[in-house]
């Protein structure tokens, strides 16, 4: 097992080098100059223009600004705003609110998607079974824009069960209904996975082999089926979690939630580089370390697979 996780976290250097280098270039080469962007409609100076481009390190190569953003970022500098700030004190006020509000999504889409799954899938053809395909075929096919506006209007505005926008984007209370809405397509994938491998599962040699043993019940499904089931849904999951934060610029931005989608959608608008890289980079990690977590877990829920 510790030379499988060494030779995972050596892939990971050349894939986290490969990933940043190519989100770096296709920030750093759209069209236009950021910082002419800083002045607005008013026309810029130019020997102030190419102070800030000198001051930022826009005057250089492109790889060459590449390799001092990444030189710096072993160092835990994430570079500077176009403002002045910190992209590292940028992050430091968005990360939290959107990790919250993954976190949010991610347990429910876990306990209740992973539990319709395999309700469903003991019980195959059944009404309940019909109904749960029905309703999370519904949930894939409308965007979740739409959605979160219909949640925002009849919870919030018309029956005021919630405020339409969030007021305190560290309050867990108020970011339950925007972690839902962010989880509903996720949910609905996570139910209809694990209903086909609970039903697969179900028919396998080995699940009538441990029927015929005379084990229990609950220990055939708790234990057997569940296993195995469970390794493409922790595939997905594993995935997932990177998605939510990622996703979660829609769903901040119609509940007002001042989280990393809402900086984003910002930084993306003003040019600002540093903080997009910045963010982007953090979210490519999210990625590295959900992966390497999910290999870990397919050893724990298949004990067939070792990793030596």
């Amino acid at each position: 097992m510790g030379r499988f996780v060494a030779r995972r976290l050596l892939q990971m250097i050349p894939v986290f080098i490969g990933t940043t280098l190519l989100i770096f270039l296709m920030v750093y080469s759209l069209p236009g100059d950021p910082v002419k962007s800083l002045f607005g409609p008013k026309a810029a100076d130019p020997a102030t223009v190419e102070r800030l481009r000198h001051q930022y390190g826009l005057d250089k190569p492109l790889l060459e600004q590449y390799w001092n953003y990444l030189s710096g970022l072993f160092k835990g500098d994430f570079g500077q705003s176009f403002t002045g700030r910190p992209v590292a004190d940028l992050m430091a006020e968005a990360f939290p609110v959107t990790i919250r509000l993954a976190l949010l999504a991610f347990a429910f889409e876990v306990v209740v998607g992973v539990a319709l799954g395999v309700l469903t899938g003991l019980k195959r053809g059944k009404f309940l079974d019909q109904i749960v395909l029905v309703l999370t075929l519904v949930v894939i096919s409308i965007p979740v824009f739409v959605i979160g506006y219909v949640t925002q209007f009849l919870l919030g505005l018309k029956w005021k069960v919630i405020t339409p926008t969030v007021q305190d984007s560290m309050n867990l209370g108020q970011l339950m209904i925007p972690a839902i809405v962010l989880a509903a397509l996720s949910l609905a994938y996570v139910t209809r996975l694990t209903r086909t491998t609970v039903g697969e599962n179900l028919r396998a040699d080995y699940m009538r082999t441990a029927v015929a043993k005379g084990l229990p019940r609950k220990r055939v499904i708790g234990v057997h089926l569940m296993r195995n089931s469970l390794i493409p849904v922790v595939t997905f999951l594993g995935t997932d979690l990177g998605m939510l934060m990622g996703g979660a610029i829609v769903t901040e931005g119609i509940f007002n939630i001042q989280g990393v989608g809402n900086t984003l959608f910002r930084s993306i608008q003003t040019s600002e580089g540093p903080t997009v890289v910045g963010i982007v980079t953090v979210l490519v990690l999210v990625y590295l370390v959900s992966s390497l977590v999910v290999d870990l877990l397919y050893a724990v829920l298949d004990p067939r697979i070792r990793y030596a």
